[in-house]
Parts: C-alpha cells; structure tokens; sequence
C-alpha cells in the first residue's frame, strides 16, 4: 500500500488519513522536489568526470584490474 502525505508541525500527515494498526511498521520515503531534483541532475556523473582519461593507457596487461597492486608497488599477484 503506498500513501502520500505531508509534513505539518514537523509531523507526518497522511493524506487522507487512514487508521493503521497500532505498531504498524511503515517506510518513509522523502520525494525530492524540483529544484533538489534539478540540482541532482547538474552533478556531474563518474564517467563525465573522466572522460578525459577513459581509454588513454594502452597496452596494459589482461589482468591489471585484479593485479594492480602487484604492478604498481610490487605486491605478490593474486
């Protein structure tokens, strides 16, 4: 069942308000409004910000993702 509301004296307030059980365990769920919306689509995302480095290295060995500590500081390879 999912309900909406809003906050009123800093208290939720169901609306329409529906009579739940005493104890009845319920999930809360703030919605963003539009401008917190807009402000979460201007951050940039992980690939925007390294692009400029995305694919330069090449010819790094098949297993570097696992191994990069081997390759970089001498470790025993995994």
């Amino acid at each position: 069942m999912t309900l909406a509301g809003h906050i009123e004296n800093g208290r939720i307030v169901v609306d329409p308000a529906v009579a739940l059980p005493e104890g009845a365990k319920v999930r809360i769920e703030v919605l963003a409004d539009n401008a917190d919306a807009e402000s979460e689509a201007a951050i940039p995302t992980l690939y925007e910000r390294l692009r400029n480095v995305v694919g330069k290295v090449k010819d790094m060995p098949a297993d570097a993702s696992i191994n990069h500590d081997h390759y970089l500081y001498g470790h025993p390879k995994q």
